[in-house]
């Protein structure tokens, strides 16, 4: 879900008492697994047109999944259906909040879906988080999975010590990226940057520092059991961090308790004494500050914050003992969390809880507004709870329809009205057919270099290639 703009022009015959010359008229902002799978639901009714911010689709599972996930990445398939559908047009390369108003939409449309996903990064809100060394999570990921935005990233790898702060699926990616023998790697979509700075990377040790403990761990166990199966690296845990937690074990669901299982075996075990990398949990412990070198100009340790746990289970907070350690480290990788961030001023936006306020999709005080995935729920979930929020939002829409909620019997002109706009402002959309052509080039490049893609990483060779 990168905020990616879609908009789909549903026109076709399927909502009750309506033919397709005078069908209704949606629009869908966002072009990642969310928008595709609002816009596949659709289809099932309606025509669908799909505007897109970037010339290439598909969102987070192109530029979040991490490359050595091929298997995750196979939804583009049906993606890839649904963008070659006969009542589905796209358009990329439009920035819906700055090439296009929603309220410009909203005019030309019946209906609108926001599903932009969550571009912005949560901040640590601790001193020193703005020094060199320091990224989030998405930026990172972003740079070794070719996102345009992120291709100047050049984060610094000659240090010995790396340390993520967070423990979900995508820390553990990002420490697996890190770690991974580049032998592992070469044969994916990663781009070619990446993996020669991954090849001369100094990083031998990744801490992924948590604030509570192994029984709120956030990630799932096919992660963890790709950690501990990495080649040539071991577990570095600390004991302590599982006292009780034995005990604990038999109340446990079982996924919980399968997870903590491997944790526990992990850290019985240890690994290869002989490996020469190694990754570790840090639990019960906070940033509090990102250290600096004697010049002050980079990023060279971090502060930790020791803290105990208040109650058990998924509701335990954690609670400072004013306690403090310090860990030295050159690479600082922010993995807290995505946050959605407002695309249009006409638009509703809670930003306590940074998302679209809704009721089932619908968005609050604004007939003919829905949203859909994480701008619609906040950025939780596999793509899979992704696919059923969306379907969700779509059916509702559907219902408002048939329901009399929106007023269809007013002929909305669509994308005919948008794409007259975008001319008059400069703006060139690039067609599914175009991103075709793209994909056949990536691919291309790929094939020379024994792998599956290279990504082109710069829109305007993007664009070329598409209008060629």
């Amino acid at each position: 879900e990168w905020s990616l703009c879609v908009c789909v022009c549903v026109c076709g015959p399927g909502v009750r008492g309506l033919s397709s010359s005078s069908g209704p008229r949606v629009c869908i902002v966002g072009g990642g697994p969310a928008g595709f799978y609002t816009a596949q639901q659709l289809l099932k009714n309606t025509a669908v047109d799909i505007y897109e911010r970037l010339p290439v689709p598909f969102g987070l599972v192109r530029f979040g999944v991490a490359p050595d996930h091929p298997e995750v990445k196979n939804v583009i398939n049906t993606f890839t259906q649904t963008g070659q559908h006969e009542r589905c047009s796209f358009h990329g390369n439009v920035n819906v909040g700055k090439d296009v108003t929603i309220d410009e939409l909203r005019q030309a449309y019946h209906a609108v879906v926001l599903s932009y996903g969550a571009e912005g990064n949560r901040s640590m809100g601790i001193p020193g988080e703005g020094l060199p060394g320091v990224f989030s999570a998405k930026d990172f990921v972003g740079w070794y999975n070719g996102l345009p935005s992120n291709k100047e990233l050049h984060p610094d790898l000659s240090f010995e010590t790396a340390v993520i702060l967070g423990q979900g699926n995508v820390a553990l990616d990002v420490a697996r990226i890190l770690l991974a023998p580049v032998e592992m790697l070469k044969e994916t979509d990663i781009t070619q940057n990446a993996l020669e700075a991954l090849a001369g990377s100094k990083v031998r040790r990744v801490l992924i520092v948590g604030r509570r403990g192994p029984l709120q761990i956030a990630c799932t166990i096919k992660e963890l059991r790709e950690m501990v199966n990495l080649p040539n690296t071991r577990a570095d845990m600390l004991p302590a961090d599982f006292e009780g937690i034995a005990e604990a074990l038999k109340d446990l669901p079982r996924p919980r308790k399968r997870l903590t299982e491997l944790m526990m075996k992990a850290v019985k075990e240890g690994g290869d004494d002989k490996a020469e990398k190694c990754w570790g949990f840090r639990f019960f412990r906070s940033p509090v500050e990102v250290l600096a070198g004697a010049d002050g100009k980079r990023a060279t340790g971090i502060r930790l914050a020791l803290n105990k746990l208040e109650g058990s289970g998924e509701s335990a907070r954690a609670e400072v003992t004013g306690q403090l350690e310090d860990v030295d480290c050159g690479l600082i990788i922010s993995s807290i969390g995505y946050k959605s961030i407002p695309i249009d001023p006409a638009v509703p936006f809670d930003p306590r809880r940074a998302i679209v306020p809704n009721e089932m999709g619908r968005v609050q005080d604004t007939a003919g507004l829905y949203c859909s995935g994480w701008v619609k729920r906040g950025p939780t979930g596999v793509i899979a709870t992704t696919m059923n929020d969306s379907f969700d939002t779509a059916r509702v829409l559907i219902q408002d329809m048939e329901a009399g909620k929106l007023d269809l019997s007013v002929n909305k002109p669509g994308a005919q009205a948008i794409t007259a706009l975008l001319q008059t402002r400069g703006v060139r959309a690039v067609l599914f057919s175009q991103w075709e052509k793209i994909n056949a080039a990536e691919e291309k490049r790929g094939k020379s270099l024994g792998k599956a893609r290279e990504k082109l990483l710069d829109v305007d060779e993007m664009l070329k290639i598409a209008w060629s």
